[in-house]
């Protein structure tokens, strides 16, 4: 990792970046979208349709930075190993994060046509049709059950690799 790039090192921070704000941003979704369901799914009982829209509005941004957030860290990454001179065979924690971001991608990018047409619906129309939005929301929660609470965890675990580096072996130039 010391004799990097400038290409290299600039889309190791732009992953980074883009990942950590990433996940600070879905967190934030996630408690703020469970906390307009019941636990039977049913919208909660403090919300109605007067000011549902406007919790929805409220709501849009964060949407919004984790679709664009999660595009920008994934192609930063991609870029990342492709520059880099990182073997992943020698690095054990390179290579886990690359089976972790790369397994759950298709799930995530299956969410984020769900968030696509949420995003639509809200930023790109005058008129926003809550109900539709609520079951949009709805399904995203439904289609993949407990993903995205696997999907955090999975993604907290990558600090502690990058951090800590396991599962690296030295190789011994042996002349």
């Amino acid at each position: 990792m010391k004799n990097q790039s400038f290409l290299n090192k600039l889309f190791t921070f732009i992953a980074a970046i883009s990942g950590c704000i990433w996940l600070g941003a879905y967190v934030t979704r996630m408690i703020i979208s469970y906390q307009l369901f019941d636990i039977d799914m049913k919208i909660a009982s403090y919300i109605n349709h007067n000011n549902l829209e406007s919790i929805l509005k409220i709501i849009s941004p964060s949407i919004n930075t984790t679709f664009v957030l999660f595009i920008t860290f994934i192609i930063a990454f991609t870029i990342f190993l492709f520059t880099s001179n990182i073997k992943l065979k020698e690095n054990g924690w390179m290579f886990i994060t690359v089976i972790i971001i790369y397994t759950t991608l298709p799930f995530e990018g299956y969410l984020m046509i769900i968030d696509f047409k949420i995003i639509s619906a809200l930023s790109l129309s005058d008129i926003v049709n809550s109900d539709y939005v609520i079951s949009l929301i709805r399904e995203r929660f439904t289609s993949l059950g407990s993903f995205p609470i696997i999907i955090l965890l999975s993604y907290c675990s990558l600090i502690y690799f990058l951090i800590s580096k396991p599962f690296t072996s030295e190789q011994l130039n042996e002349n």
